[in-house]
């Protein structure tokens, strides 16, 4: 095969896998704010606030009450901000929301608090303690359930990441690959029309 026509061939290709790369960076940008868009509106939507950076001078440190100094690390950069992120999502979730549930009875384990309540229901139904052990389970419920989706919107803001990530690897490799191409039809157009591939190696063996 004549070298010219290798170097013509190979740089065609290499063209087609850059328009590819290319595509695949635009769709990779595409999801990376499609994801974050969605995690932002869904979280917007809860209308949840950091604490005021004041209340964490009144933090215990005995792991009770609304504000702990535990949560200081992981909270007090965010004080009196919106919670719009998936960091952010994440931070509240574990480090609000599941030390309130861990000071709880049973530690906040929806699973044992439910089994308690229905126990003390089958016993002592509208007794005192059955109805605080109710309040608890509703509590619990809906802490774990926030939690649980506060934790949903910090996954799918990773996946945004891991997209952003992808999208620039393939707009870098796909500039490599255009460098590469365009050496191709250079070193093309600079070649004999008489000269094979492999000329050289033939010429050796021969002598």
């Amino acid at each position: 095969m004549p070298r010219k026509v290798f170097d013509r061939l190979t740089s065609w290709v290499g063209v087609v896998l850059v328009v590819v790369l290319v595509v695949a960076g635009g769709l990779l940008t595409w999801g990376h704010s499609y994801v974050n868009s969605n995690v932002h509106n869904q979280l917007a939507m809860q209308q949840i606030y950091f604490p005021q950076a004041s209340v964490w001078k009144t933090a215990t440190k005995n792991n009770t009450g609304e504000i702990q100094e535990r949560m200081i690390p992981y909270l007090k950069k965010y004080s009196g901000e919106e919670l719009l992120t998936g960091d952010q999502a994440e931070a509240y979730a574990d480090h609000f929301i599941a030390y309130h549930l861990a000071a709880m009875p049973y530690g906040g384990v929806y699973a044992k608090v439910s089994a308690a309540n229905q126990a003390a229901l089958a016993k002592a139904p509208g007794s005192a303690a059955q109805l605080k052990l109710a309040a608890e389970e509703a509590t619990v419920f809906q802490g774990t359930t926030l939690r649980g989706l506060l934790l949903e919107a910090y996954g799918f803001s990773q996946m945004g990441v891991v997209l952003l990530w992808g999208a620039i690897a393939s707009f870098i490799g796909a500039l490599i690959l255009a460098l590469l191409v365009g050496l191709g039809f250079r070193h093309a157009a600079q070649v004999p029309e008489e000269q094979e591939i492999l000329t050289s190696h033939r010429v050796a063996a021969t002598a």
